[in-house]
């Protein structure tokens, strides 16, 4: 099964926005694929003020306190997403493969440029190759950035919204150990 989005009606995004009519008369008169360029830098820039605040706290108050911090933003951010998705993809089922479908569709995945994932209605794995937060910080000859406590928190809270019989376990993250080609696998498994 495919997730398929309902287009919103106008209303639906004055309702849902800040928009003006002139900036969706705006955006309305962008090629797709402008649409979508600007799509993404925003998604970009998201990350760029997340690192940059986290870079600043890190820096003040260390690693511990800014990871304290980042965690307990994200793991209200996994909430509110996974509600707002479900409800602007017009999302009925909740089992582990329609998770992994919708969790793609999220600003952390759609960031993301090397991952991958398999899912049964039951089980799936969600795995990241490829982490640009993790390659930007060591391309600015930064340590790893120990994100484990950040994403098990945000996608323990993203699965509970999304459906709370669904569990999160993680398999490897940093600072965990990992091998060359892979930065985190998170397994969703559906209580029975």
């Amino acid at each position: 099964m495919y997730l398929v989005a309902r287009v919103p009606t106008i209303v639906d995004v004055f309702r849902m926005s800040c928009l003006t009519r002139e900036d969706l008369e705006m955006l309305g008169a962008l090629p797709k694929d402008k649409l979508l360029d600007l799509f993404f830098l925003h998604i970009r820039n998201l990350w760029r003020v997340d690192g940059l605040y986290f870079l600043e706290i890190e820096e003040k108050f260390g690693t511990e306190a800014a990871t304290e911090i980042d965690a307990n933003c994200w793991k209200i951010m996994g909430k509110i997403e996974a509600r707002e998705l479900k409800e602007t993809l017009d999302i009925k089922e909740s089992n582990v493969a329609t998770l992994l479908r919708t969790l793609q569709s999220t600003s952390w995945a759609l960031y993301q440029t090397g991952k991958e994932s398999a899912a049964s209605p039951e089980r799936g794995v969600f795995r990241v190759k490829r982490c640009r937060t993790q390659e930007t910080r060591i391309n600015k000859g930064l340590s790893e950035f120990p994100c484990k406590k950040v994403r098990f928190g945000y996608l323990q809270s993203f699965a509970k919204q999304f459906n709370p019989n669904i569990e999160v376990k993680c398999k490897l993250c940093p600072p965990d150990t990992h091998p060359k080609n892979v930065w985190c696998e998170w397994e969703f498994t559906l209580r029975k």
